[in-house]
């Protein structure tokens, strides 16, 4: 989806740099205007959405940041270019909802300015859960982050806080007062980050009362960040988004680790990881069978040896969107080569895993991949039986998937 970003200034340069940037980003269509009339116009245009606005402030025909006020009106958000740096202005524009105010003082300017307007298109995603007592503190934070657009959840206590945690995964930040009735935002902040559920999410506790520990107690608590109440709202959104991308980092570094480049799917070294604890689980709660399938391409090695290696990696890669759209919230990962791991829990019962995999088969069987129109199959070998540890289901779907390619390829051959 494009999202048009309204650009009113009266330098062409100007114009010119900055439709650059925006165009780098697929995402966005820049609509250009040289003075104020032409944004009024655009702006007025029957069906006509901007996703965000970058205005300067004197204009040929709107010299006293009138603009501001213009897209303001039509519920736009505003971030400020300008090359006069005033202090009180700029309170001023902040106060009146503009997002950011920047100077043209450098070239990192620019970047910054493209900067803002990709976290808004970020944040159209994320969920925020807003815990606060206070109706007016709570509609006054809720305000904020819409600027933003994030969209909000709210809560009017820690209890009603950790069920909508607990029911909605969507939910990426808290924002928590600590002053609430019936659990308070520290208690609340100490049960989640027990929750190893919860451990990517991002939480910044708010207060108007206690002594200057209460920062301190909060993040050894497990709060990535504390604000004193009364705050000022430029110190917020850079609090949160700040916070934001911290927290983004982190998932990068991780995915980095844990993901394989080619198929996006999970590498060897997470199936590992993480495998284990399903049959630690299932022998300990006795919660039911875990189930394990090797997938095997049938004669990848000559699709290499026809066509190259770099239509034999875009194999893989496809291969790997199919096995995520065929085994949606399972464990999937490629554990080399062309050989991938496929591990389900209790949840499924051992005859609906064997459905779902030749589901998966038949789909292979009958497509036709790449540009070079490749047909390929697979062999899969699957465990069934209760077993103690991640190694020996390895072992017996290994045997099992050995059986398949014995048996002619193209077959699937379990235990069960």
């Amino acid at each position: 989806m494009e999202h048009k970003i309204l650009v009113v200034e009266d330098s062409p340069v100007v114009l010119k740099v900055l439709r650059h940037l925006l165009i780098q980003n697929p995402a966005f269509l820049p609509v250009l205007c040289a003075c104020y009339e032409e944004a009024k116009d655009r702006l007025e245009e029957p069906g006509e959405e901007y996703f965000a606005a970058i205005v300067d402030l004197n204009l040929p025909d709107a010299e006293n940041g009138e603009v501001v006020d213009l897209v303001l009106s039509h519920k736009v958000p505003c971030i400020v270019l300008t090359s006069n740096f005033d202090d009180d202005l700029r309170l001023s524009l902040l106060n009146k909802g503009v997002l950011d105010y920047i100077t043209k003082d450098s070239r990192y300017s620019f970047n910054h300015v493209i900067k803002v307007v990709e976290r808004l298109r970020k944040n159209q995603n994320l969920k925020v859960l807003v815990a606060e007592d206070s109706s007016t503190s709570r509609l006054f934070i809720k305000i904020l982050l819409e600027q933003c657009r994030f969209r909000v959840v709210e809560a009017e206590n820690g209890q009603e806080a950790l069920a909508k945690l607990e029911a909605d995964p969507e939910i990426r930040m808290l924002i928590t007062d600590h002053n609430m009735p019936l659990v308070n935002g520290y208690e609340l902040v100490r049960m989640l980050r027990y929750n190893a559920r919860f451990q990517d999410l991002v939480i910044i506790g708010l207060s108007a009362e206690g002594d200057n520990s209460l920062s301190a107690k909060f993040i050894k608590a497990g709060a990535n960040d504390f604000l004193k109440k009364p705050f000022y709202h430029e110190e917020f959104h850079c609090r949160v988004i700040h916070n934001l991308e911290a927290q983004e980092m982190l998932e990068t570094i991780r995915d980095l680790a844990n993901l394989d480049p080619l198929t996006k799917l999970h590498n060897r070294r997470y199936l590992f990881d993480e495998g284990e604890s399903y049959y630690s689980r299932a022998a300990t709660a006795d919660t039911g069978v875990v189930s394990l399938a090797m997938i095997d391409l049938d004669y990848f090695k000559a699709v290499n040896d026809t066509y190259g290696h770099m239509v034999g990696d875009d194999l893989l890669a496809v291969i790997g969107q199919e096995i995520k759209t065929a085994f949606p919230d399972v464990l999937a990962c490629r554990f080399g080569g062309e050989e991938f791991c496929i591990v389900v829990n209790s949840d499924y019962q051992g005859e609906d895993f064997l459905v779902m995999l030749n589901g998966f088969a038949d789909q292979v069987r009958s497509k036709e991949y790449t540009a070079a129109k490749i047909k390929i199959t697979c062999s899969v070998g699957v465990c069934r039986q209760a077993v103690d540890s991640l190694d020996e289901a390895i072992r017996i779907a290994d045997n099992n998937l050995y059986e398949a390619k014995r048996l002619g390829r193209d077959r699937i051959v379990s235990d069960k």
